[in-house]
Order: C-alpha cells, then sequence, then structure tokens
C-alpha cells in the first residue's frame, strides 16, 4: 500500500479505535445507572448485590486472562469484534434477570465479553499507535471517559421518561451492536503496516511480506530499519543499514542451525546487534526466554495494580472522605468524585502531547508525584478549597499513568503480546478491586483519612518505579544500529 492508503487507513482505524473505546464507556454506564432499578426488578439485596458484582469482576478477570492467547493467535481486530458484539448483546441480560440467580449469570456473562474487549481493544490501540509513531493511548481512554458521561447522561433520560428496563436495554444492545459492526471493520489487521509511520514523523513505510504479518507485530517498534541475516552451523548474523539518526536494537537468537533472528527494540536509543554463529546458539536458553516475560510483565503489573488500586479509592471513598472529615451534606460531597473524574479526563487528552515531549517515563514518574501531592492536601488540610483540589490533583496525575503503564505492556517485545497485556490487565483489576476493601478496613482502625496514605504510599512506590514502562531495547547498550525483526527468536 502506498504513503497516501496507509494514512487514510491509519486515520480511520483511530476514529474507530475511538469509538470502541466510547463504546465500551457507553455500554457500562448503561449497567451502573440502572442499578437501583436492576436490584428493584430482581429483588436483590445490598448483601447480594455485592456478591454479584464480584462474580462480574471474576468474569471479567476470566476474559481478560483468556483472550490474551486469541488475540495474539487471531490479531486483535477479531478479538474486539467478537467481544464488542458479545458485550453489546450480554448488556441486555441484567435487564431481562427476573431473580438474583439469573443476574448473577447475566454479570458473569457482560464482565467476561468487558474484560474480554478491555485487553483487545488496548491491543489495538497499541497498534494504531505505532504505525501513528507518536503517542495518542492517553486520549483512547479520554474517549471511554466520554462516552461513560454519555451512557449516564442518556440512561438518566431513560430513567426520567419511565422507560421499561427491557426497551431501554433492548434499544441499547440493538445500537451497540450496529455501533459494533460499523466500527470494527475499520481497525488494522493483524500485520498491517508493521515497522511503518504515517507521515509527519520523521519515517518512511517499508513494504512487507504478507508471510511476516502475525499479530505480535503489535509489540514492535515504530520505525523501520532494514538488515540482512547469514545463517548456517558457523554464519554470523549481521544486522545493517539502520536509518540515520533511528537505531535501534536486536538481540540474536538461534535454532538448531544457528539461524539468527532479532527481537524487537524501540528507537530513539543505540543498542547493540548480535553475536555470531554457533558461539551466539550455545548461549540460547530456552527456559531463560519463558521467564524473560514474566520477569518484564511483573513490574508493569505491580505499577498497574498501585495506580488502578488508587483510582479505585477515588472512585468509592472520595464522597464519604469529604462528608466525613469535613462534614459537609452528600450534595457538597459529591463534588469530590466530581473533581477527580473531571481532571482525569482532561487529563488523558492532553497526556499525549505531553507524553510526546517529555517521554513515558517522565509522564508516570511526574503524573504519580502529582497525585501524591494531592493526596497529602487531602491528608494533610482540612478545609474543603484544598481537599477538592487534592482529588483533583489525582485525578490529573493518575490520568496519564494507566495508559503508558498499558502501553508498555504491549510493547514488550515477546511473541505474545497481547497475553503480556492481559496478564498486567488481570492483576491491575485485582487492585482496582481490592483497594477500596483495603481502605475500608483501614479506616476501622483509624479513619478514613489517615486510610488515604496507604494510596499515598502505592504512588510514591510507582514514581520510584517508572522506569520499568520503558520497553526493553531502548537503554544504551552499544554503538552499533540494528534492524529489529518481526519475531523474537524461539
Amino acid at each position: 500500500m502506498d504513503t497516501a492508503g496507509i494514512m487514510r487507513q491509519a486515520r480511520r482505524a483511530r476514529v474507530a479505535v475511538f469509538g470502541v473505546f466510547g463504546l465500551n464507556g457507553f455500554l457500562a454506564a448503561m449497567w451502573v445507572v440502572h442499578i437501583p432499578a436492576i436490584t428493584g426488578r430482581t429483588g436483590v439485596s445490598h448483601a447480594v448485590l455485592g456478591v454479584l458484582i464480584l462474580v462480574m469482576a471474576l468474569g471479567g478477570i476470566a476474559g481478560m486472562q483468556a483472550v490474551g492467547p486469541v488475540a495474539d493467535r487471531f490479531g486483535s481486530r477479531a478479538v474486539v469484534a467478537a467481544a464488542l458484539g458479545a458485550l453489546a448483546v450480554t448488556v441486555l441480560g441484567p435487564a431481562l434477570a427476573t431473580g438474583p440467580v439469573a443476574l448473577g449469570a447475566a454479570l458473569l456473562a457482560f464482565g467476561a465479553a468487558n474484560g474480554a474487549l478491555d485487553v483487545s481493544m488496548n491491543a489495538q490501540a497499541v497498534h494504531v499507535e505505532r504505525v501513528y509513531g507518536r503517542p495518542i493511548m492517553s486520549a483512547f481512554h479520554g474517549a471511554f471517559s466520554c462516552g461513560g458521561l454519555a451512557g449516564s447522561l442518556l440512561g438518566a433520560a431513560a430513567l426520567r421518561a419511565n422507560w421499561a428496563l427491557p426497551v431501554t436495554f433492548t434499544a441499547t444492545a440493538i445500537l451497540g451492536a450496529l455501533a459494533a459492526c460499523m466500527l470494527t471493520r475499520h481497525l488494522l489487521p493483524a500485520g498491517s503496516h508493521t515497522g511503518t509511520t504515517i507521515p509527519g514523523t520523521g519515517t518512511t513505510p517499508t513494504p512487507r511480506s504478507p508471510t511476516e504479518a502475525t499479530d505480535s507485530d503489535a509489540a514492535q517498534p515504530h520505525r523501520p530499519t532494514a538488515a540482512s541475516a547469514a545463517t548456517g552451523p558457523d554464519a554470523a548474523a549481521a544486522a545493517t543499514a539502520a536509518q540515520p539518526h533511528q537505531p535501534t536494537a536486536a538481540s540474536a537468537a538461534t535454532g538448531p542451525d544457528g539461524a539468527a533472528a532479532a527481537t524487537a527494540a524501540q528507537p530513539h536509543q543505540p543498542a547493540t546487534a548480535s553475536a555470531t554463529g554457533a558461539a551466539a546458539a550455545g548461549s540460547v536458553n530456552p527456559a531463560r526466554g519463558r521467564r524473560g516475560p514474566w520477569r518484564r510483565v511483573l513490574p508493569l503489573a505491580v505499577l498497574a495494580f498501585a495506580v488502578l488500586m488508587t483510582e479505585g479509592v477515588a472512585n468509592d471513598w472520595s464522597a464519604l472522605q469529604v462528608r466525613e472529615h469535613l462534614r459537609v451534606s452528600s450534595a457538597t460531597a459529591a463534588l469530590a468524585f466530581g473533581a477527580f473524574s473531571t481532571t482525569m479526563t482532561l487529563g488523558r487528552f492532553t497526556a499525549d502531547r505531553i507524553c510526546a515531549r517529555i517521554g513515558r517515563v517522565a509522564v508516570v514518574r511526574w503524573g504519580t508525584l502529582l497525585a501524591a501531592a494531592g493526596l497529602g492536601l487531602i491528608i494533610a488540610v482540612p478545609w474543603l478549597p484544598t481537599t477538592l483540589a487534592g482529588w483533583a490533583l489525582l485525578g490529573a496525575g493518575l490520568a496519564g499513568a494507566v495508559p503508558q503503564i498499558f502501553t508498555a505492556a504491549g510493547n514488550l517485545g515477546s511473541s505474545t503480546p497481547t497475553t503480556d497485556m492481559s496478564r498486567v490487565f488481570g492483576i491491575g483489576y485485582l487492585g482496582f478491586l481490592a483497594g477500596p476493601s483495603v481502605i475500608g478496613r483501614l479506616s476501622e482502625s483509624s479513619s478514613l483519612t489517615i486510610a488515604l496514605l496507604f494510596p499515598l504510599a502505592a504512588v510514591l512506590l510507582c514514581a520510584a518505579g517508572a522506569g520499568v514502562v520503558v520497553p526493553p531495547g531502548d537503554e544504551p547498550a552499544g554503538p552499533v544500529p540494528a534492524r529489529a525483526q518481526d519475531q523474537p527468536a524461539t
């Protein structure tokens, strides 16, 4: 495909991914705003509802873990299409449920579809971002927030108009399914435009053989280079002809015949070319290769756990903290979550430009430090204006962190990038669920405000460990640029 064709396809894909994120937020919000009506219809108590929400969460985690290998094999576009269609259909289930068991089954299916979509749409977003050659991930997450706002407003309007639940959700399911069909046809297929960027990023697209296209392309670098490899029992793997000013890295791994394959590395930093021939072949440790992804995934998963735990705390406890600590009305206390969610949404639409200027590590580090400053204000100064400012700072600080962590998880250079992302997502989601519970327990022995020292420590840990969002190979390791091949050696 020529450059103009790549530009058109990439831009259509970007708009489609925006739509997918927005539709996900819209469908999720339609369930949330109808929870009181659905629990009234099914006769579910608060205690039972808590159990059913946990069932939905477990379904989400299961969907996240199941979808990774599938997307790595068939491509994220196919999985997004299936998961988004399933989400549009399963959103109807809670509205049709007539009892706790039926509601639990419906929420399990809805959660599984949502978890599968969460991982696959972020994998597609990483793919599109790579073709663009610049940060655009945070804005996709901003689209999710906007979709959630739209769903909340339309859901509230339907409730105000006294629409029957089956009518509202049938219309939602039909519109969601139609939108899914229109959006997913424009997503990028597996392997499309790998190693290319659209004009304006200082690079030129490099054509690829169709036989090279795999979904692990979503873990490859932005900028194309060229290399040739000599193979055979005693052959040396030579990496040559990198583009000027854009050195990348390659590390050799060899098969039974000593054939060298180079793994991918991100641009902007020089790194070493591969070792040679049989000597390199003797250095390969397959067991180490299997352990390697977890060594890279786990630090990112810890960051995701800490950041999403803090976000969960803000969602569930911000209003209650303001009401109890400052003795204000519930209406005034609700401003705390409003401040948090507003700055988080706005921050996600500005984080990409900031990331392009200062880099992913700085966005995570300074963002989590800003979040820590916000929590410090909330804890230390019992005054409404500063407390609201603290929750606003917390939202702004966390806005760019999660997208950068997820992007890093999709850029680890392994042959299973979506599986890597699913692991980070799953552990991060556990943090989102566990955080509010931990705060509740801590507040019983002290106070809700003092309990916020726990997420404060968590975001400071994130600031200290922000360096893990650097993709492997970005660190300088030598002066010889080399082309990164499409598939890591196994």
